[in-house]
């Protein structure tokens, strides 16, 4: 295999939000001469981190868009992306996650497991993708990584253990131990770019062996061979577990776990060792396309003499134009190639290597790497090739639901045009946010993550676009289901001269555990087989709007049992219309309920505004799920319907004086109490 392939790794930066990772990112850069100043987070003088380069990123101090860069470690090429830690830009890590081959998860070392933090673990196992752990902020008072550890293993089901060990805690924090190797690390220099090893400090021999005891366990329950040594009590030496580690890490049998402080510049540059010697190459990946002509699935080969295979993962429009990212899967892409994707003719006019905000151009690129198109206009998951006969798709990403809503409208009627095209832009940049039109008001319904995300794009209207709007109040995204099983039988008949139309359906919608599922029981050919896919469609068009909201049907299964077919007047256009007229009049005299989003919401607050935290969350129809009380702090989880979640920032500043915070994620959706849903519906009517 290629060698540089071999050395390539292609790593994203994950975290619960605030959990140091941009910190991280930019030490990262730093060490490894990216950049030749540190900027912070929220660094007034210095405009913010390199890679939260966006002005409402560094306004707000959080990251909202994935940033992607190029970086040199130890004669190793790193690919590295940064993605948001809040839940509402999780469309950033599904995509970004796509395409990687390994990641870095940060986890506060006072926090630990946080809300976000299963979400991200959830990402990376929907995708396979192993991680190196970084346990962050041990110069804070209250931070153990040893709890965090063992938050990882028993919370998330990792089987995780430390590699490093922080000499000193909290405010004495001044370097880490390498249990392997049995030696203090010390970062000395302005920003600790000197890494210092030496004799382990007094008093710090039997942690180290203590933990080189786990390490040993937790690889052996991830590999025969160190098992069996470790069974029969003999010797083993540091290569071989490595080499066991580095196996198990690849296999996600394994989580190394590094810990530091990025702000305290102690400890990143053993992450990075640990993210060379344990996270995979893209030739250790196995990754498939499928074939559309053939309608087989294909090995793709991380081989640059092969046929180009690149996936289209993110398109934005940004300061310098339209940038289309890739992972180049398989061949090699020269800038001015000939590219075909979904069977339309490209031109690779500029091929670049971006780094934050700014771009390299480069000559060429090869399978395994990272890169982007500047000016070539392709659509995210369209699979670039070089033969237009070839139709090729890959795997495509998670695209969770929209939740929130609002009702917008340009406050300069005469920018109509314009808010129209830049709306359209927006979504197909990001396709967890969505635009649809209210048929009756004729109001724009801007819908998407969270509150905090639509708040984005609304001030990137008015800041990048100059478009102001009025806005609506929040409102929640409803599902409405099926409570109890409905029959239909209905004709469609339209004979008044000329080519008529007939169809007649007969059967039952029930209530289902998919989302939408279609059953054929035709028998006798009473339907013609060949109109059996337009009854499909047909219910598919009636579980756009239910009776209730007119929001979108989930959780429905449509049996279709009998039918009726005319010779001369029955088509595709009839069974379609008499399918969706069957399902909506049923569901018109049907038993339908109401689903509400309800959200994991995790509060941290002092101790002594424990009982506050749990009435306000209670009194907003919460459930209490969890509540872990320390000496001084304290963190409550529940389940709360997010219709009941707007205005609670206040709410908990007020009750907890300030100190409380409070992240969510959408669990599920549940059912609408029955007095509520008779408000909602009845609101509904009335505004029609």
């Amino acid at each position: 295999m290629n060698t540089s392939i071999q050395s390539l790794r292609n790593v994203g930066i994950l975290a619960h939000v605030d959990a140091g990772k941009t910190t991280l990112a930019e030490r990262v850069l730093f060490y490894a001469g990216r950049i030749h100043r540190i900027t912070e987070v929220r660094d007034k003088g210095g405009g913010g981190a390199t890679m939260d380069s966006r002005p409402d990123e560094q306004r707000r101090g959080i990251t909202i868009a994935s940033a992607a860069t190029r970086i040199d470690w130890d004669g190793h090429p790193i690919n590295l992306i940064d993605t948001p830690g809040h839940i509402d830009f999780t469309i950033e890590v599904e995509r970004s996650l796509r395409v990687l081959d390994g990641a870095v998860l940060v986890l506060c070392g006072v926090a630990g497991v946080q809300a976000q933090t299963g979400s991200v673990v959830r990402q990376m196992a929907r995708y396979g993708v192993p991680c190196v752990a970084f346990v962050n902020k041990l110069d804070l008072a209250g931070a153990d990584p040893v709890r965090v550890v063992a938050q990882l293993r028993d919370k998330l089901g990792h089987n995780a253990a430390l590699l490093t060990l922080p000499i000193g805690r909290e405010r004495e924090l001044r370097g880490v131990v390498d249990v392997l190797r049995g030696e203090a690390l010390t970062f000395e220099g302005e920003h600790g770019e000197q890494v210092r090893r030496g004799p382990l400090p007094e008093g710090m021999h039997e942690a180290v062996q203590l933990h080189r005891q786990r390490l040993i366990e937790a690889v052996a329950e991830a590999d025969e061979g160190i098992l069996e040594r470790y069974v029969e009590g003999l010797p083993i030496d540091d290569d071989a577990l490595l080499e066991a580690a580095r196996a198990a890490t690849v296999a996600r049998r394994f989580t190394p776990v590094v810990c530091g402080s990025a702000r305290g510049n102690l400890g990143v540059q053993p992450l990075l060792d640990a993210v060379i010697r344990f996270l995979p190459h893209p030739g250790q990946v196995r990754n498939t396309a499928f074939d559309l002509h053939r309608e087989a699935e294909i090995e793709l080969e991380c081989d640059p003499a092969r046929p180009l295979r690149a996936l289209a993962f993110k398109s934005v429009e940004d300061a310098y134009g339209g940038l289309t990212y890739l992972r180049i899967y398989q061949g090699r892409l020269s800038r001015g190639d000939t590219v075909y994707a979904g069977g339309r003719k490209l031109r690779a006019g500029r091929l670049v290597r971006p780094h934050a905000d700014t771009i390299d151009d480069i000559p060429s690129a090869e399978a395994g790497d990272i890169v982007a198109l500047f000016g070539t206009a392709c659509g995210t998951g369209e699979v670039l090739t070089p033969d237009a006969t070839q139709r090729i798709a890959m795997r495509p990403m998670n695209v969770p639901k929209p939740v929130v809503s609002y009702a917008i409208v340009p406050k300069d009627r005469a920018m109509l045009d314009r808010f129209s095209r830049v709306l359209g832009r927006l979504c197909r940049e990001d396709p967890t946010l969505q635009v649809s039109h209210d048929p009756e008001s004729g109001q724009c319904i801007l819908s998407g993550m969270g509150e905090l995300h639509l708040e984005v794009y609304c001030d990137l209207l008015r800041e990048q676009h100059g478009i102001d709007v009025f806005r609506s109040p929040p409102r929640v995204t409803y599902r409405e289901t099926l409570a109890a099983p409905v029959a239909f039988d209905h004709l469609h008949k339209k004979q008044d001269g000329g080519n008529g139309q007939y169809a007649k359906v007969v059967g039952q919608l029930r209530p289902s555990d998919q989302a939408y599922a279609f059953v054929d029981q035709v028998k006798g050919g009473t339907i013609a087989r060949e109109f059996i896919s337009a009854c499909d469609r047909g219910f598919r068009l009636a579980m756009e709007a239910g009776p209730l909201l007119e929001a979108p049907l989930t959780g429905i299964e449509v049996v279709l049992e009998d039918g009726k077919t005319h010779a001369q007047d029955s088509s595709d256009l009839a069974f379609q219309i008499a399918a969706r007229d069957a399902a909506t009049q049923a569901l018109a005299r049907a038993e339908v309920a109401l689903l509400e989003p309800v959200m994991l919401v995790e509060v941290d607050a002092p101790s002594q505004f424990v009982g506050a935290v749990q009435s306000g969350l209670v009194r907003r129809r919460g459930q209490i799920t969890d509540s872990e009380v320390g000496a001084s702090a304290v963190r409550v989880r529940a389940r709360v319907p997010l219709a009941e979640m707007f205005g609670y920032a206040g709410d908990l500043r007020g009750c907890t004086e300030g100190k409380g915070e409070y992240n969510m994620e959408l669990a599920d959706y549940q059912r609408v109490p029955a007095g509520i849903q008779a408000e909602l519906v009845a609101r509904h009517r009335g505004e029609r």
